[in-house]
């Protein structure tokens, strides 16, 4: 099944979008995965970005701390959460760029009438950074969630209930738009439809956890506007 006619034949009225922030609207992860893998190797862990995609993508700062120190045999200082997020802000300041057609697909959501948020595992300092930085701030105001806010972050179901709660909205009434396995599975756990955002074409890993493919960001309004309201 296509994610058209997956969001056509939705069985229950779409009354929330919930975007996931790294990968979907912000073109952060090859930042982020640079400067971790950078500070991850200062601690004497010797990594490359590509090694953090495949360990941490989609986990939040304070949930790599256990399996750093796992395989260090020993614990972290205890402010270097604290450090990375400062590294990791600096570089969203210099170097952050938008997913093509994320601020177009918010802007046409908003169009439709649809009120849409945001819920990551990101902190909101790191969420600042990066909205400053695509020059949306005033745009996702009052719309964020982070992982800081609830109990447990992604894969958790935790983020996402608490944007759909903060709309009013059923979980069943949501869609959400997720490009990591971690972000799809806390989506099925929160009882949520998602579509799984693969802008490399096919991904079977999010296909395998529930998620229905979309490859371009510019094609997203047109999924939304086709689901029964």
């Amino acid at each position: 099944m296509t994610a058209l006619e997956f969001m056509s034949g939705r069985a229950s009225p779409l009354r929330l979008v919930i975007f996931d922030c790294d990968g979907v609207l912000a073109d952060s992860e090859p930042l982020a995965n640079r400067v971790s893998a950078e500070m991850i190797s200062e601690a004497r862990l010797a990594i490359t970005p590509e090694e953090c995609v495949r360990r941490f993508v989609g986990f939040n700062l304070e949930a790599m701390v256990p399996m750093i120190e796992a395989d260090l045999g020993r614990e972290l200082p205890r402010d270097w959460v604290e450090r990375l997020t400062g590294r990791l802000i600096e570089a969203f300041g210099r170097e952050l760029r938008p997913i093509s057609g994320a601020v177009e697909a918010l802007r046409a959501i908003s169009v439709l009438g649809l009120p849409w948020r945001v819920a990551s595992n990101s902190s909101h300092a790191e969420m600042a950074a990066k909205f400053s930085a695509m020059d949306i701030s005033t745009m996702v105001a009052g719309r964020l969630h982070s992982y800081t806010d609830v109990a447990e972050g992604k894969p958790a179901p935790d983020l996402f209930l608490a944007a759909a709660a903060a709309e009013g909205v059923a979980p069943m009434d949501c869609v959400v738009i997720e490009d990591s396995v971690t972000g799809a599975r806390a989506a099925a756990a929160a009882g949520m439809p998602c579509l799984g955002f693969a802008p490399h074409g096919d991904d079977p890993r999010l296909r395998e956890v529930g998620a229905h493919l979309f490859t371009s960001m510019f094609d997203l309004p047109a999924l939304i506007a086709a689901a029964p309201r």
